[in-house]
């Protein structure tokens, strides 16, 4: 059955990460429903859910996947479009919604997303959560900066 749904292991595990993926997206989009909420808190609450250990073996496989994709493995057919494209439009929209022009919107997005996996990838590469904590409060600070001067 597995083989049919899914056409491989590997198809499985792509799948898996791709629900993961989604469920996070979900978490944010409650999230930026609640109005008090700014794009640099609701990226504080992000990190902290992504950040902590128990998401690690989860993202771990992410990676593995991301890598696989990158070097266009068979069973990952459109994995890089599929946990890419979604983060970009949710996150330009909640851009959008703090006042942001679209262009702007959209490179903010982008920027929000290669940080944060950057980010998570020298956590679970080196283990030293103090430093990467400090690396993204530091981003946050200057990025709510950035944001507010562009209002």
């Amino acid at each position: 059955m597995l083989i049919y749904h899914f056409g491989s292991k590997q198809g499985l595990l792509a799948a898996v990460v791709g629900e993961v993926e989604r469920r996070q997206r979900e978490v944010v989009a409650e999230y930026h429903r609640d109005a008090d909420i700014s794009p640099i808190d609701l990226a504080r609450r992000l990190w902290k859910q992504v950040a902590d250990p128990a998401m690690w073996p989860q993202e771990r496989l992410f990676f593995e996947l991301y890598a696989q994709a990158l070097r266009q493995r068979d069973h990952t057919g459109d994995f890089l479009n599929q946990v890419l494209e979604p983060w970009f439009e949710l996150l330009t929209e909640i851009h959008r919604a703090s006042g942001q022009p679209l262009a702007a919107a959209r490179t903010q997005a982008r920027l929000g997303v290669a940080v944060v996996r950057g980010l998570l990838l020298d956590l679970l590469a080196t283990g030293d959560r103090r430093a990467v904590d400090r690396a993204m409060a530091l981003f946050l600070d200057w990025y709510g900066e950035h944001l507010e001067r562009g209002r």
